[in-house]
């Protein structure tokens, strides 16, 4: 492939990587935004997620220099020293040292094997911790990705009660002019109209404020204007109540941690009791020295085994493995206590679930009802056997029985993610998906050129 055709495939696939994965917008830009895009691009710029692997990269460092201290250490020293004799001023000495010492732990009385439960623990904690890291931020882009959805809906229904009222108001001023009806029918639908204004506007800034918040979930400019997918939909949820607590108590991050919390406290417990235990050594040291730099003459070479047991701190050691006892209990509490905590977020979420759910099947008849009493209640009046109270009425009542149903397929949805983040359901690494994602724009890239290529030929 000549440097032309080279050039031409790396501005071609950094286009396409550009638009797939691009993360900026210019001020006032409109997005097309599905709920994947807003994860990724939520990934990519939020730093929860970053925090997380940064503590786990922490973690796991502590963790290999726990497990490689079981392992040889070898040090060097060097010493220079000059002397002199005060009587003999001139008598001026000279010496140089040096010692390489190598040296093996053989026995430590739980010290390391402790010290490296403790650290694995700690980076299992960590590793689970960028698991819920991601979970939770699936569970903030989702809810700010449903608020805009429901203020957006919010705002059409407000906009659709103030054309019904409009519609209205002019059918009411025209029998008024030709004295069908008082003009205290006018100056009500006057009334309702104004009221459904104010209405509106408080929709429209609420909508605006939604929108805004999830330009800063995503990192987009905060005027950016989002066209999201409507995903405020009904789609049935399979799993009962047994199954979620059971999937919870295997996947749920929470749990997890506190589990690992106690593996911690069980490791440090042992480090507290090594205190009390023999520390057994083996160690291999060669010295050199001389007169003259670097000293490099040999001169000495110790092996042996060192023994060393404390034998009487004052109750230092007794304090420490008193402390890390109670540390222990601590973490078991603090995992029955998590336990029990995720139990009742499960089902305080899968009942509020069930609970939205049920909503919609009631809320979706009671439009349909409301909205053929609205006709009946035009009909009638138009026909001189109703009252403009009672089209009134039967507007508002249209109107709350679609904001109803709207209400409840966001609870509905909501509480979805909830649940789904209350019993751990894992949310995919998005670096994952951006190599997905890369590979299949560079595949695109090579097929494009591919087929201009042949069809040149």
């Amino acid at each position: 492939m000549n440097r032309n055709k080279l050039t031409k495939r790396f501005l071609l696939l950094s286009a396409a990587l550009t638009m797939a994965l691009g993360q900026s917008a210019f001020a006032g830009e409109t997005v097309a935004l599905n709920l994947d895009d807003a994860m990724l691009r939520a990934f990519q710029t939020n730093p929860t997620v970053s925090i997380a692997q940064y503590e786990l990269d922490s973690a796991r460092a502590s963790y290999n220099a726990a497990r490689q201290s079981r392992g040889i250490s070898i040090s060097a020293n060097h010493d220079s020293n000059r002397s002199g004799n005060n009587d003999a001023p001139k008598n001026i000495t000279n010496t140089h040292s040096n010692t390489l010492t190598a040296a093996l732990p053989i026995f430590t009385g739980g010290k390391l094997s402790g010290s490296i439960k403790q650290a694995k623990a700690n980076y299992q904690y960590n590793e689970v911790g960028v698991q819920r890291a991601y979970n939770e931020m699936r569970s903030t882009v989702t809810d700010g990705y449903f608020n805009m959805l429901q203020a957006d809906n919010i705002q059409k229904l407000s906009a659709e009660s103030v054309t019904r009222l409009e519609d209205h108001l002019k059918n009411v001023q025209a029998q008024y002019d030709v004295g069908v009806v008082a003009k205290v029918d006018v100056l009500r639908s006057q009334v309702e109209l104004a009221n459904a204004k104010q209405t509106l506007i408080q929709a429209e800034n609420a909508y605006q404020v939604a929108e805004a918040n999830m330009n800063k979930i995503v990192g987009l400019p905060m005027d950016t204007t989002l066209k999201l997918d409507n995903l405020l939909v009904y789609n049935a949820y399979d799993k009962n109540m047994d199954d979620c607590l059971a999937y919870a108590a295997e996947h749920r991050p929470e749990l997890m941690q506190a589990k690992y919390g106690v593996d911690a406290a069980k490791g440090a417990l042992l480090v507290a009791r090594s205190g009390h235990m023999p520390q057994v050594s083996a160690s291999a040291t060669q010295a050199l020295g001389s007169d003259h730099w670097l000293g490099d003459n040999r001169t000495k070479w110790y092996a042996g085994i060192n023994v060393k047991m404390n034998v009487f701190d004052t109750g230092v050691t007794l304090s420490k493995i008193h402390g890390a006892e109670a540390d222990l209990k601590k973490a078991e509490a603090t995992y029955r206590d998590t336990v029990n905590a995720v139990n009742l977020d499960v089902r305080s979420n899968y009942l509020g679930l069930r609970e939205a759910e049920k909503r919609i099947s009631t809320t979706k008849l009671a439009v349909e009802q409301a909205d053929e009493d609205y006709r009946i209640a035009q009909l009638r009046y138009m026909s001189g056997v109703g009252t403009n109270t009672d089209v009134l009425d039967a507007q508002v009542a249209l109107t709350q029985a679609k904001t109803n149903y709207t209400k409840a397929l966001y609870d509905y949805n909501t509480s979805k993610t909830a649940l789904e983040t209350s019993i751990g359901v894992p949310m995919s690494n998005p670096a994952t998906a951006v190599k997905v994602q890369a590979a299949k724009t560079a595949k695109a890239v090579k097929a494009a050129e591919e087929k201009t290529e042949e069809a040149a030929k």
